[in-house]
């Protein structure tokens, strides 16, 4: 692995410096401003642990003001926009996301550490797919009618309908891993369906969510139809539990999932999670191991790691263990590391000295534990907040490294036995957000997708996400689904009306 740690070449874009170059205010009703407090924060590079600029930092006082900005807008000027308007202004921000790719890829990279040609070629582009694909949903929310068959009136003639409406005041609450795709899971449905937003993203990343803010205002949306609210987790806490929002759309961890769902309870708004993960990667001995090497390696690297679906198990058929293990430890060592900025890094740092110390010391439990790394183990340079792909074998699955969520570029494998099946160490987590298969038949790859408890299982891929298909989790990874028609459902309500004629 190549130490790329020192500044790259990359010539940051002029609309890049100039953003980084002012303090960053909260957005709400359509305005700038700042805290009611006057408290600022630091965003930092986790490259090199520079500072990049100061952000405003909420508190509950500021989320009062948006939850107003967004109840005025919910029943005002948006309430009358038609689903035509909205469709229309989607699209001019999922275009204007294209245009303006390379300024938020740099951005992201900056804030993030990801490398900034994963950023446009993944994140950037597929945000603005979002917003692009339900834009065309705004059209096409529709009711239906019903026959009514009232026993106790018989004779009577009745006319139902039933209507789709929007939920009402949104807060939308995202991670640091992927901050401008989290806000683009839940911005575009809960705009096409007729929502008002209240944005907060993590404090670690909260800068795409800030440029983002900046589109839509000039796409046309009216005043407090989107807000953003920068801060820390009072902030996010103060959304969850406003008796003035009427729904919570979250994505993190399991552990604040849970005390989303807490805060929620006053006053019983909807609540949609998307959570944790530690997702197998069945790897089958008839598996295409020219392909599978690398993309179950992939599978765990993807984000430095930092991704809920990563398949940190490998679960691998015993004849070929061996083999397959040392194969996916050579991809993981060739990785170059570096600055997101470098077009040559393909895996960038962690996001923040926290989750830099928090993986480590997920490493160093493992290999306590009795653990094997066949590469990787420590951190990578003396900058910034690089650990190095990390392999282990020799796994128990009592060990904390094999049962909790890490975040990070680690991958623990271990062998099963055909005959025994892998039904039972596939679905030996807590957790149910997704799977992959590898295998060149096609009877077992269903079979085993049909064992497997995750809401998503791939077939000789994994992480291969689409605009189109649903995305959520079983068990302790989170309720209700993101992606695809059904995210139109969490962010609207049913009304039935029923008419005597």
């Amino acid at each position: 692995m190549t130490d790329l740690t020192t500044p790259p070449a990359a010539v940051l874009l002029p609309a890049v410096r100039d953003f980084l170059s002012r303090p960053r205010q909260l957005f709400i009703g359509g305005k700038w401003i700042d805290a009611v407090a006057g408290e600022t924060f630091e965003t930092r590079d986790p490259a090199t642990g520079e500072v990049l600029t100061t952000v405003a930092r909420g508190r509950a006082a500021d989320v009062d003001r948006a939850v107003a900005a967004a109840r005025r807008a919910y029943e005002g000027e948006w309430s009358l926009w038609t689903p035509a308007q909205r469709q229309r202004l989607l699209y001019r921000v999922g275009e204007a996301l294209y245009s303006r790719a390379e300024e938020f890829a740099q951005l992201e990279s900056l804030d993030n550490g990801k490398p900034a040609t994963v950023a446009q070629a993944v994140d950037v582009t597929w945000s603005a797919e979002l917003f692009l694909y339900y834009a065309g949903w705004a059209t096409k929310i529709e009711g239906s009618t019903v026959t009514p068959s009232v026993p106790w009136a018989p004779g009577a003639r009745f006319h139902a309908y039933t209507l789709r409406e929007p939920v009402g005041v949104v807060g939308a609450i995202v991670p640091w891993n992927f901050p401008l795709v989290m806000a683009a899971f839940k911005v575009p449905v809960a705009l096409a369906t007729g929502n008002t937003v209240i944005l907060k993203p993590a404090e670690q990343t909260p800068l795409t969510a800030l440029l983002l803010a900046e589109v839509l205002a000039e796409a046309g949306l009216p005043d407090g139809v989107f807000n953003v609210v920068t801060g820390y987790g009072d902030a996010g806490a103060a959304i969850a539990g406003h008796d003035d929002v009427d729904k919570v759309a979250f994505t993190g961890s399991t552990e604040v999932g849970k005390l989303i769902v807490d805060a929620a309870k006053g006053n019983l708004k909807k609540v949609s999670l998307e959570l944790g993960g530690k997702s197998p990667q069945v790897v089958y001995a008839d598996a295409d191991l020219e392909a599978a090497i690398p993309g179950t390696a992939s599978g765990f690297l993807f984000n430095q790691g930092q991704t809920c679906t990563a398949g940190t198990r490998i679960l691998v058929e015993d004849r070929i263990f061996d083999e397959f293990t040392q194969g996916v430890a050579e991809v993981a060592k060739a990785t170059r590391l570096g600055p997101g900025l470098d077009p040559a890094t393909e895996m960038g740092p962690l996001v923040s000295e926290e989750q830099f110390a928090r993986v480590s010391g997920y490493i160093s439990q493992g290999l306590q534990d009795g653990a094997r790394a066949l590469t990787g183990g420590g951190r990578h340079g003396d900058r910034g907040y690089f650990i190095e792909p990390t392999v282990l074998v020799d796994v128990d699955s009592s060990f904390s490294v094999y049962r909790e969520e890490i975040f990070g570029p680690v991958v623990v494998a271990t062998p099963f036995n055909a005959a025994a099946g892998v039904r039972s160490a596939a679905n030996d987590t807590p957790y149910g957000l997704a799977a992959s298969v590898w295998t060149s038949n096609l009877s077992k790859a269903h079979r085993t997708a049909a064992e497997i408890k995750a809401g998503t299982v791939w077939i000789n891929c994994h992480n291969a996400f689409d605009c189109a298909i649903p995305f959520g989790g079983y068990k302790q990874s989170g309720w209700g689904r993101e992606l695809g028609a059904a995210a139109i459902e969490e962010f609207t309500q049913i009304k039935a009306v029923n008419i005597l004629l």
